[in-house]
């Protein structure tokens, strides 16, 4: 029954976790750039991995930043290593990867392997279980509870989102319908100018 159990909570932390994991291997050529994006939530970890092929007389750097342009994480002259940092509000963060050549050395491409986490991805269970001294059952279901929390924050998430876009729709459309309206009656004003001034033109003229 225990075996049955512990089956059944590790495919739902599977089907929910892994396809959040964000891992990625390109090649980057020397003295270029390749930056990658993703969205955290407000007060979120993000945790990443790096390592980079050796290359002699190449270094790459990466930096880390939110829209806004702040510096979340740096560091230069990379070869393999982690970083983290806390989100502090809803954005989206970008990785960047960039290569650094010397003029006088001929450059070639480098692999980067990247591995980035957020969230409940981050916490290391085993650890919290050994320090609890919690059974191997009790560690799942922790993982579960947090892994629950996670998903209705998501949705709690994506309704606010949702509401968001609905206010703009809404306004948009509302902006919109005074627009026309505005443009209308501007319209009806110039033709009916056009009518007046047309009419005494010609009762001028002795035409009508």
């Amino acid at each position: 029954m225990v075996f049955a159990l512990n089956r059944i909570l590790g495919g739902l932390l599977v089907l929910f976790i892994v396809p959040n994991a964000m891992g990625i291997m390109f090649r980057l050529a020397p003295n270029t750039q390749k930056c990658l994006r993703d969205e955290m939530q407000g007060n979120q970890i993000v945790a990443g991995e790096y390592e980079i092929t050796n290359a002699p007389g190449q270094k790459i750097d990466y930096v880390v930043r939110d829209t806004k342009g702040h510096i979340l994480a740096k560091k230069e002259d990379i070869s393999k290593g982690k970083f983290s940092f806390t989100s502090e509000v809803y954005d989206t963060f970008e990785i960047c990867f960039i290569s650094q050549v010397p003029p006088t050395h001929r450059g070639i491409e480098q692999e980067v392997a990247l591995g980035v986490k957020k969230g409940i991805e981050t916490k290391s269970y085993e650890g919290i279980g050994e320090a609890a001294k919690l059974k191997p059952l009790e560690v799942d279901l922790k993982r579960l509870e947090d892994l629950s929390d996670a998903i209705v924050q998501d949705f709690a998430l994506m309704r606010k989102r949702e509401e968001e876009m609905r206010d703009t729709n809404e306004s948009t459309n509302s902006r919109v319908l005074f627009f026309s309206i505005f443009s209308m009656s501007c319209l009806l004003g110039l033709a009916t100018w056009q009518v007046l001034y047309l009419r005494r033109y010609f009762i001028a003229k002795k035409l009508i």
